[in-house]
């Protein structure tokens, strides 16, 4: 009993201390004391609900209290809370809002929330809307009529087009579009001389094509930045297709002389061929000889005499093939 009046303050204190800790989670007094300080008009209550409704009051607060300061009276916290539980960026949108209003931008808030939910940031599109963008191109390369190759960059400015933010094209297409153009462009032209000389020309008739159509953007100028001198493509290309031509009519000379060696190959087969049938065909001779004199149809003399004429012929064969030297030693 001695211990009771020291215990019990103690508990009352814990007690209090929990319940002030629970009361000021929920009930974020001070964020209503600086809401009420600005002349926002929101009741704890409100605040409450908002933690009930897993809406952080320390996000909607402020951006009411910063969209009263910079004077727009339609944003409301019901909008605030609304476009928080679609997703939204509560605080990036109210930035681009108030931005918007001292450049004298017109910039509703569905406009706005539209664009933040489409995934692009509505405050830096304002900025740049307000702030022209520099994009630095990369090297393009083109070639002119007569074959010389240039290569190019050139830098795009552009601004912000807010009403296009949603479902506009982005970087990449305007890139693409003025690298197309600068191809274009140098590709049209007689000489590289003519594009070294005038390179602004480059830029007139890229602008002129409205590359900026269906883009978030608005193109203000282009600047072609620099212009280098590469290859020579007509006179490596004429080399490639000299080159082809050579590679081809070798092949086909190959081709012809294979056709040729194979001709002549079939040629001596023939003459072998036909060699082979002379031979067989003498063979039969003295087979026709030795029957024609059992038979009765050629007498002896008739075959002595044949065989002096075939000695006749193969003396003068021999006298016909000799040299003159072979000659003078007969004569000798």
């Amino acid at each position: 009993m001695l211990l009771d009046p020291i215990v019990f303050p103690v508990v009352i204190a814990i007690v209090a201390i929990i319940f002030l800790a629970i009361f000021f989670h929920f009930v974020p007094f001070f964020l209503w004391l600086s809401a009420k300080v600005s002349g926002v008009r929101i009741s704890l209550i409100q605040l409450f609900l908002m933690r009930i409704r897993n809406v952080p009051p320390g996000v909607i607060v402020p951006s009411l209290i910063e969209a009263h300061k910079a004077g727009l009276k339609n944003i409301t916290r019901d909008n605030l809370e609304a476009h928080y539980m679609t997703g939204g960026h509560v605080q990036r949108v109210v930035h681009a809002l108030v931005s918007a209003s001292k450049a004298n931008i017109d910039l509703p808030f569905e406009k706005a929330t539209a664009i933040d939910l489409a995934g692009r940031d509505v405050f830096e599109a304002v900025q740049t809307s307000v702030n022209p963008k520099v994009i630095d191109t990369p090297p393009v390369a083109a070639v002119a009529k007569n074959g010389i190759q240039l290569i190019a960059k050139a830098r795009v400015t552009v601004r912000a087009n807010i009403h296009q933010l949603v479902g506009g094209a982005g970087e990449d297409t305007i890139l693409a579009r003025v690298g197309e153009g600068i191809v274009s462009s140098i590709g049209s032209a007689e000489n590289h001389e003519q594009v070294l000389e005038n390179p602004d020309s480059i830029s007139k008739l890229v602008l002129k094509k409205g590359l900026d159509a269906g883009t978030a953007f608005e193109i203000l100028s282009i600047d072609i930045a620099d212009i280098d001198v590469g290859k020579n493509i007509g006179a490596t290309l004429q080399i490639d297709q000299a080159n082809a031509d050579k590679n081809i009519a070798q092949a086909k000379a190959e081709e012809r002389r294979a056709m040729a060696i194979a001709a002549e190959q079939e040629m001596k087969a023939k003459a072998q061929e036909a060699r082979a049938e002379v031979i067989q065909a003498e063979a039969e001779v003295p087979k026709a000889l030795a029957q024609a004199l059992r038979d009765g149809h050629m007498g002896f003399m008739d075959y002595y005499k044949l065989e002096n004429l075939k000695g006749d012929t193969a003396m003068r064969e021999n006298i016909g093939n000799l040299t003159k030297d072979g000659m003078k030693d007969i004569l000798k």
